[in-house]
């Protein structure tokens, strides 16, 4: 029983890995966007599936569904930063980023305070608290919709000079962007002259040695110096 949980629990990182290492392909194949709405629904799937697992008495559900949830999220950590950052204004750009993370640590904290027994952690209420996950998903898959493609997306691998005007239009007003969209070109040329590494080949480079520690140090760090709960 402790090993069935054991998996359980780690299954959910898994599926992060997973994800977050097909991000890339998928962005580049289909789109922020799409990728987001599919990632949308790949959640709600989860959480139905771990919602009905009490009613199935199948502890199977819970770990397919817990699977999906991290495969879902891997997915959604670098789309949600990318997709934001890409289609925000620059001067709200470094803003719109930062407070990303703001939401992340408040989504831990509602999941905890919700997980309590005395309010969705009890013994009838816990397929709820499971299936709520579903609940953002949902609220996204109905309105990302009405939001355009990132723009860099639309020049830079589209080749879709038109359809980019169109997209910063509608996201950013009328007006004069066409200094944007030659910062979009500049990163588009850059592109053309830089390798693609893979994460072996990124570990490997000397070059970017330091970078990685550094990275890696901030990362662990900033987990044990209590911003989360601030």
């Amino acid at each position: 029983l402790l090993f069935l949980w054991s998996i359980t629990v780690s299954i959910f990182g898994i599926g992060g890995v997973l994800g977050s290492s097909g991000s890339r392909y998928l962005t580049v194949k289909y789109g922020k966007k799409k990728c987001l709405l599919g990632n949308n629904l790949l959640m709600i799937v989860a959480a139905s599936i771990m919602g009905c697992s009490k009613i199935a008495q199948s502890f199977e559900m819970i770990l397919i569904g817990r699977f999906m949830c991290g495969i879902s999220a891997g997915l959604c950590v670098p789309l949600h930063h990318q997709y934001v950052g890409e289609i925000s204004p620059k001067k709200l750009r470094g803003f719109t980023n930062a407070i990303s993370a703001v939401f992340w640590s408040l989504g831990k904290a509602i999941g905890q305070i919700s997980g309590q027994r005395e309010l969705l952690g009890r013994q009838s209420l816990w397929p709820m608290l499971m299936a709520s996950c579903g609940f953002p998903a949902l609220v996204q898959l109905v309105t990302l919709p009405f939001f355009p493609e990132s723009p860099p997306y639309l020049l830079i691998q589209k080749g879709d000079q038109e359809g980019c005007k169109k997209a910063i239009r509608q996201l950013w007003g009328e007006g004069h962007h066409q200094a944007e969209i030659d910062d979009i070109m500049k990163e588009k040329a850059t592109m053309k002259n830089t390798k693609i590494l893979s994460v072996l080949e990124l570990v490997k480079e000397p070059a970017f040695r330091w970078q990685l520690y550094m990275i890696v140090i901030l990362t662990t760090t900033i987990q044990l110096c209590g911003i989360n709960a601030v």
